[in-house]
């Protein structure tokens, strides 16, 4: 996918991946929820791939990757992210947001995150984060980007 983002779309639906998401495919699928989560992903990537979503990612994503442990899975994590079609640099405003975020209580990466999605316009931050996808939903307010599970979002969007 290119990086210029003047390539996308404007109504191709922006979407921004956390690091959860970007493992949940390598995470143990005997689990129902772990697999369904998983398979959510992997069909969001696909409507990426079709240019039927327009993926926004971040330097945050690149530097929480590089921090996996094991480093098959970062390595996997990274040629996922390879495949977004734009990155948003880590800037002034994005430190600034970002240093709001965690006042109001969410951690450093997850702030960082969101700060990045919201500098690129993104319309929905997909996580599997239940402690982050929480805090998001109790301040959905103060957030300028809407905060969801990617199998509950891939859910409503089939139903629309």
């Amino acid at each position: 996918m290119a990086d210029d983002p003047t390539t996308i779309s404007a109504s191709r639906t922006k979407i921004y991946l956390d690091v959860c998401c970007l493992q949940r495919p390598f995470d143990d699928q005997r689990q129902t929820r772990l697999r369904l989560e998983a398979e959510a992903v992997k069909l969001i990537l696909a409507r990426v791939e079709d240019d039927k979503l327009s993926w926004v990612t971040s330097e945050a994503v690149d530097d929480e990757i590089s921090q996996t442990p094991d480093a098959e899975r970062a390595l996997k994590a990274k040629l996922l992210a390879s495949l977004a079609a734009l990155k948003i640099t880590v800037a002034e405003n994005e430190i600034r947001r970002a240093t709001e975020l965690e006042q109001l209580g969410f951690a450093g990466f997850d702030a960082l995150h969101l700060a990045c999605a919201e500098s690129g316009g993104v319309h929905v931050f997909l996580t599997t984060d239940d402690k982050l996808l929480k805090r998001a939903n109790r301040l959905a307010t103060q957030l300028k980007v809407r905060v969801v599970n990617p199998l509950r979002w891939l859910q409503e969007i089939e139903t629309r």
